[in-house]
């Protein structure tokens, strides 16, 4: 039998980044999971809070060069409803930073952490499935398909939508879907982005470019799965155009790279996030559709979480109830974003006149006052943020 302190089980992007920040945190981590997938072609977006994360684990600088900066956000009412909302512009400027964030390609984070996570002292590469998971007080126990057995003072499930360690531990989800699928692709094009991102919202949801370096984008194009069918069916250089024509022509000609995919839309969230000596992280956590650059940053605010109730007491034992600690910490934020989520992208899809008034006269009331604008920028790129200038300035106006 092997012993450990963590283990996290499974080794997608939530999972890396929980072990190599536990290991760097002092603790003696197993990371279980199977050989590496298949290369991910798609992006991520990660936001200033994210981004300070990396840096602060050593990894930013190998990350950065891939990168290309969130300077400008704007949404654009793609829709032709007799109520459409004004564009909304969004400037990091104006809350003191250089970019909300940056996109990065996924292969990137993951070439990274792979190497990072070899290269550390504290974290030991098991490679195979977990067949079974026992908790007790005291330990849990993993054992593997190839009949390993691994004792641990405590388990991190980020193994995804069908996670083992959840399903163990008797966590039950809630589980809901769309009746939409995202189209990922990357894109050249003949005009510079100025380090723009553009979201249309459009009748079967949002069409949304993001920057990467040079004269490139990357796109995730929410629609109906018949129409996702077709585009995917199409050539070359036909999407090209297609895209190109949903972008209004704003970047010039489009050239699609090869790769492009579809993935049916659906939304999870656990029951509870946490218990005893097990917490989930991911998409073991909860899942929802990639609208506002909210779904890795969520997991790594799970890390963060994480790394600051077990890190920092790496001198003493895990207590028992550490998992119980997670959820009270991470219910509110997860709660919040997931549903969130879920309510904007219902209001693209609905024609009830009501909501289509309400969704246009929240992004009028954004655009026409800066100080709801900032706060909501704020709020968006860490949680609290913005609530906390918002007293700040509060104070210093009672101040004078």
């Amino acid at each position: 039998m092997q012993d450990y302190e963590i283990a996290v089980v499974g080794g997608g992007l939530a999972g890396s980044v929980a072990a190599f920040a536990l290991a760097r945190g002092g603790r003696k981590v197993a990371l279980i999971a199977p050989d590496a997938a298949p290369v991910d072609e798609r992006t991520t977006a990660l936001m200033d809070q994210s981004i300070r994360f990396m840096e602060r684990l050593g990894l930013w600088d190998r990350i950065s060069p891939s990168a290309a900066p969130l300077s400008v956000m704007q949404i654009i009412d793609g829709t032709d409803r007799l109520l459409r909302a004004p564009t909304a512009q969004f400037k990091s400027v104006d809350v003191g930073l250089q970019a909300f964030g940056y996109n990065i390609p996924n292969r990137v984070l993951l070439e990274t952490l792979q190497s990072a996570v070899a290269d550390e002292a504290n974290i030991t590469r098991l490679t195979g499935a977990v067949e079974a998971v026992a908790f007790s007080d005291e330990q849990v126990l993993l054992t593997l398909a190839d009949g390993t057995t691994v004792s641990t003072a405590f388990v991190i499930g980020a193994d995804g939508r069908n996670s083992k360690v959840r399903e163990s531990a008797g966590v039950n989800t809630r589980r809901w879907s769309y009746p939409q699928s995202a189209v990922v692709l990357n894109f050249g094009h003949t005009l510079p982005h100025d380090n723009v991102s553009t979201e249309f919202h459009t009748p079967s949801g949002p069409f949304t470019q993001v920057p990467l370096p040079g004269r490139r984008s990357s796109l995730v194009w929410v629609v109906k799965p018949e129409e996702a069918t077709h585009l995917l069916a199409l050539s070359l250089d036909e999407l090209s155009r297609e895209v190109e024509t949903r972008m209004q022509s704003m970047l010039g000609k489009a050239s699609v790279e090869p790769g492009p995919q579809a993935w049916p839309l659906s939304s999870l969230m656990a029951d509870r996030f946490g218990k005893g000596r097990m917490a989930l992280v991911g998409e073991a956590a909860h899942a929802f559709p990639p609208i506002g650059a909210q779904g890795l940053n969520l997991s790594l605010r799970d890390v963060i979480a994480l790394s600051e109730l077990l890190s920092t007491v790496s001198d003493r034992p895990i207590p028992s109830d550490a998992g119980d600690r997670f959820n009270r910490r991470r219910r509110a934020d997860i709660m919040s974003r997931t549903f969130g989520v879920d309510l904007l992208n219902r209001s693209l899809l609905s024609d009830f006149l009501p909501v289509q008034m309400l969704r246009a006269g929240g992004l009028h009331l954004l655009s026409s006052a800066p100080p709801l604008r900032n706060l909501v920028m704020r709020e968006g790129v860490e949680p609290g943020r913005g609530f906390r200038a918002f007293v700040e300035t509060l104070r210093e106006e009672i101040r004078r």
